[in-house]
């Protein structure tokens, strides 16, 4: 990663509606300017899912603007970190990218039977925890002064 620009991150989902957009918010919660992020779906639902917007509200962040869209080939290739969020979409590896999609098994509350805005705060919660260690890792400490979930 080049050190002479902010790290450039892209969290993908499957629909781009819910679990890739929380990332999304919540590192710019966390990070502020300090890191370019992007989401993105496999296949886009062209909509946001309003229970993962309501529970990223609660902790500060936002997804206010957010559009549901489809893997930019330019981010692709500029991202330091390629984070595939559950395990219905995929990335595959195509030449010029600087690193491996990794991917967040997340926490799926629906499989305990729990739904709703509860099960979002879950998934939530689960997407922050990670998203803290991933800007650890790219030397970006999430600013402490921010309301964690």
């Amino acid at each position: 990663m080049n050190r002479d620009r902010h790290p450039v991150v892209l969290y993908v989902c499957a629909r781009n509606a819910g679990k890739s957009q929380m990332a999304e918010a919540v590192t710019r919660h966390y990070a502020g300017s300090r890191v370019e992020v992007h989401s993105a779906g496999t296949e886009p639902s062209g909509r946001i899912n309003r229970l993962s917007a309501a529970a990223v509200a609660e902790i500060g962040a936002s997804m206010e603007g957010a559009v549901s869209g489809a893997i930019d080939p330019a981010v692709l290739l500029r991202a330091d970190r390629i984070i595939v969020l559950g395990t219905e979409a995929t990335v595959d590896a195509v030449p010029g990218m600087r690193c491996r999609p990794e991917t967040w098994v997340t926490d799926e509350p629906s499989h305990r039977g729990i739904g709703g805005l509860e099960r979002m705060r879950l998934v939530r919660d689960d997407i922050a925890a990670r998203v803290r260690i991933l800007l650890e890792d790219l030397g970006v400490p999430a600013t402490d002064d921010r309301r964690d979930p």
